[in-house]
């Protein structure tokens, strides 16, 4: 297989999922690349579900190799919320300044070690004659007490990896491609694509 279709608009992801995967497929494509444009429904229950729900749709119209992924923040000192919501927290529209903050407040007084979070990240693949693949990934780290670091996207400038002294927002990219969730994700798709 020449070429994969990831089924993102985000830049930011397509970034990533270019560097990790580059050795394996030459061509990349986000849905939009692809000409492919579907409103998908995100109704699944756990990562897994969605990235599924997200893969088989873009599937459909593109006949390709497609792979989704679904990944969310989960801080266990909130139930593990926002959890598989993460991108809808405070509504879709809502900018992750805010959610950021948000987040932080709710954790005000809550002492250092017991602001664990984890981001989780599920890559699914589907493949043209119908085949499924699921893989997971996770980073553990901490909620920090502000924003810090200015690369990465999302809740990266709020998740602190203890290990590496720094945010999310403060690793290069290269970086945060060893270390992140959906780094893991990527390497764990590619062994299992490369089984096939």
């Amino acid at each position: 297989m020449e070429r994969l279709i990831f089924a993102t608009g985000n830049e930011g992801k397509m970034r990533e999922i270019r560097d990790i995967l580059a050795d394996t497929y030459p061509e990349i494509l986000s849905m939009k690349e692809a000409g492919i444009r579907t409103e998908v429904a995100e109704d699944g229950k756990t990562y897994e579900e969605n990235a599924l729900i997200k893969a088989r749709a873009v599937a459909a119209q593109a006949g390709e190799l497609v792979l989704a992924d679904d990944s969310g923040l989960e801080i266990d000192w909130l139930g593990k919320e926002p959890g598989v919501y993460s991108a809808r927290y405070l509504g879709e529209d809502t900018s992750y300044r805010i959610k950021n903050a948000d987040l932080i407040r709710r954790l005000e007084g809550v002492p250092e070690e017991e602001r664990t979070a984890r981001f989780v990240c599920a890559i699914a693949a589907v493949l043209p004659d119908g085949r499924e693949l699921t893989v997971r990934a996770t980073i553990e780290g901490r909620i920090g007490y502000e924003e810090k670091g200015e690369n990465g996207f999302g809740y990266d400038p709020i998740f602190y990896v203890p290990e590496l002294g720094k945010t999310t927002a403060e690793l290069t990219e290269a970086e945060k491609n060893l270390v992140s969730h959906r780094g893991k994700a990527l390497r764990l798709m590619k062994e299992e694509l490369a089984k096939l």
